[in-house]
């Protein structure tokens, strides 16, 4: 841990934008797939350190719902680099106590993928430490949509009445039901928008913006945005005089 890191003030839910693989091998003239390799190490790096700070919940978002539109042969590389990775880092996830959760459409996933993500599901499912999420054929729209879907099917089946709907029954309607909402949120870069990502769970994360580009992120660099995030004073619509009472 860092010393200038209030191990007591961490975040309980980091989710990252990884976003810049294919930018950073256009500028070095390399294949935009040179760059999602690249990225996959990085990713590495981010699991391990959060792991072993002690972040409860780590989201990324690997691959969005509006990523379908790229070039197909970029999509079936993507695919086939999700698949390696996942089957590789589920000894390294068990070694480190780390479950492993999806959130997304995964009913647009191949169903080679699906296997592999099934099987660390099940692998991982009684491992206790840092929840992994990895954000697949993922969008936030999307994702409320799906709930909105629930619910009313819930109504239907007259298991609930309009009235009884409420932000936690919304929530647990929701991809992410289960987990809290994410503190902090990374995007690197340097496009400062969230992108169609966990819409109605950033309701009051902080928001954390970098030029770099995902391959050179750095442990510095994520030591560097949590020390930001600790420096903010987060009220959830409460004035500073207030948290100073509180405290």
């Amino acid at each position: 841990m860092p010393p200038d890191l209030d191990p007591t003030r961490l975040p309980k839910h980091m989710a990252i934008i990884m976003d810049g693989n294919g930018r950073w091998a256009q500028q070095r003239m390399l294949h935009r797939f040179i760059g999602h390799k690249r990225g996959i190490e990085t990713v590495r790096m981010v699991v391990e350190h959060a792991s072993n700070l002690g972040i409860g919940y780590l989201t990324l978002f690997a691959f969005s719902a509006e990523n379908w539109s790229r070039p197909k042969a970029e999509i079936k590389a993507l695919m086939a680099l999700l698949q390696k990775y996942v089957r590789i880092e589920t000894a390294r996830m068990m070694k480190n106590n780390i479950r492993f959760n999806v959130i997304g459409n995964r009913s647009d996933l191949p169903d080679v993928v699906n296997q592999v993500l099934d099987e660390t599901l099940s692998q991982t499912a009684q491992n206790s430490g840092m929840v992994l999420t990895l954000a697949l054929s993922y969008g936030g729209r999307q994702e409320i949509v799906r709930a909105t879907k629930r619910l009313a099917r819930k109504v239907q089946s007259n298991e609930i009445t309009p009235d009884e709907i409420n932000e936690e029954l919304f929530a647990t309607c929701l991809d992410t039901h289960g987990l809290p909402d994410p503190d902090f949120l990374i995007r690197t870069s340097g496009e400062m928008r969230v992108s169609n990502f966990l819409l109605w769970q950033m309701a009051y994360t902080e928001l954390y913006f970098t030029d770099i580009f995902w391959p050179d992120f750095t442990i510095d660099q994520l030591y560097a945005a949590l020390a930001n995030f600790q420096a903010r004073e987060r009220r959830f619509g409460k004035t500073s005089a207030q948290l100073v009472k509180r405290s």
